[in-house]
């Protein structure tokens, strides 16, 4: 018989060093949406804008980021990422231009 089975796991080199890398990256980018959520006063129209699209940048910085490492997008060809990423910026888009545009017709009689 002589034929050696080998182990799956045997070769693979374990990456919790890039599993805690992504983890202090979006605890950082956590935290400063914390600091922008208690520094930043929403007393005017210009505060609350800028904190509302803060959020709305880090929230998608971080979304990309969980989505490339995590379902293995970042080393996949880009065609393939793009297939992903145009139907999702059109969807966005969408839900933008109707709440803008037919937001204030909601509690309105006709």
């Amino acid at each position: 018989m002589g034929h050696s089975v080998e182990n799956s796991t045997e070769g693979q080199k374990p990456q919790t060093k890039e599993l805690w890398k992504v983890f202090w990256i979006l605890l950082v980018i956590t935290a400063v949406e914390f600091v922008i959520a208690f520094q930043i006063s929403s007393d005017s129209d210009f505060g609350k804008w800028l904190k509302i699209s803060l959020f709305i940048l880090l929230t998608f910085v971080k979304s990309f980021y969980i989505v490339g490492n995590f379902m293995h997008l970042r080393h996949e060809v880009k065609s393939m990422i793009w297939t992903i990423v145009i139907p999702v910026v059109f969807v966005v888009w969408l839900l933008a231009a109707l709440v803008y545009f037919e937001g204030g017709y909601i509690g309105e009689v006709r």
